[in-house]
């Protein structure tokens, strides 16, 4: 009998690593957890690696990162990434720094099944997929938190693909942040990153779905208005009547495709009201004016376009009255 296969699932969130360890179950494997690429090198030097799968988008060391490491280094592993930013680009290069292959996610077996026929690996006669695999002690019970940042991480990737083949460029993700936030702190964000940017636009969207509302704020940052116009392809004169339209066309694409790949996880359709620009159509309540307390839960992301010079920071912000909605559709992940 050949002793288990040993595996490293490299992955900073905990919900992504839960599923991977659930989806290889049904094979004799040994699998050992890391949250960055750094603990994910550890664990190969010492053998525990023959076979990695390795998210792109972690703190401390990226999943391309650990590639060039692998190469340089010659480390004995064989690597299939798994992540949310399916861009076409995205894979070219995880395969020219040698991984073997990339699986979108979120995973489960029957995917992971597909894709590992299709690599050509073998992981050993399957067994009862009911019982759990061996692995480390890293996993943890899960927070309603990190399960909102794995849902953010792959609807961010899908928002982030979209882009990038209607628009032809390279999309550089960020680990998306979640987290509870006063009302009131929402109009001292945007004033703080108004101040840290002269060239930046605000643009807000509602947006509502069963028992679920809220609002998405874009800040979108262009130190150059003709890059702009030449990601939409727009060649006229470049009025400012002209530059709140090309404006509110970015802000609809990235809003809705995050939106659309959130609600799909979700088992939600959103519906949405046309974006507006904060100063121009739409002014937030004063700061000062006293209302009750209330908690917003915020999904906070950051797009910067390669070669470009432009960034766009998305705030997701739900009603506090959609909060336990959320955490009921959630807790079932």
């Amino acid at each position: 009998m050949h002793p288990p296969l040993p595996i490293v699932v490299c992955d900073d969130s905990a919900l992504a690593r839960k599923q991977m360890v659930r989806a290889l179950s049904r094979w004799p494997v040994a699998i050992t957890e890391a949250r960055h690429g750094l603990e994910a090198l550890e664990a190969i030097r010492a053998g525990k690696g023959d076979l990695l799968f390795l998210d792109l988008n972690m703190p401390i060391m990226d999943g391309y990162q650990v590639l060039e490491r692998i190469r340089a280094r010659d480390l004995p592993t064989l690597t299939l990434v798994v992540s949310g930013d399916i861009q076409p680009e995205a894979k070219r290069r995880v395969v020219e720094l040698g991984a073997l292959g990339f699986i979108h996610k979120p995973i489960d077996t029957t995917s992971l099944t597909r894709a590992l026929s299709d690599y050509g690996l073998d992981l050993g006669a399957e067994g009862d997929d009911t019982l759990p695999a061996p692995h480390s002690a890293l996993t943890t019970a899960l927070t309603l938190k990190e399960c909102y940042q794995e849902l953010a991480n792959v609807a961010m990737g899908q928002a982030a693909n979209l882009l990038a083949r209607l628009l032809g460029v390279f999309i550089q993700l960020p680990v998306p942040r979640v987290r509870l936030i006063e009302a009131e702190e929402i109009a001292t964000l945007l004033a703080q990153l108004d101040i840290e940017s002269d060239s930046a636009t605000t643009l807000c969207q509602g947006f509502i779905g069963p028992a679920v509302a809220g609002e998405a704020l874009l800040i979108f940052d262009s130190q150059n208005r003709q890059d702009v116009a030449r990601l939409l392809r727009y060649e006229g004169e470049l009025t400012p009547a002209v530059n709140r339209e090309l404006t509110l066309d970015m802000a609809n694409i990235l809003i809705s495709a995050f939106l659309s790949s959130l609600g799909q996880q979700l088992d939600i359709r959103f519906n949405q009201t046309p974006p507006v620009i904060l100063g121009t159509h739409y002014q937030l309540p004063d700061a000062g004016t006293p209302r009750p307390a209330e908690q917003t839960l915020m999904i906070e992301l950051e797009y910067r376009l390669e070669g470009f010079e432009i960034s766009c920071n998305l705030l997701l912000l739900f009603t506090e009255d959609s909060i336990d909605a959320l955490n009921e559709r959630t807790k079932y992940l």
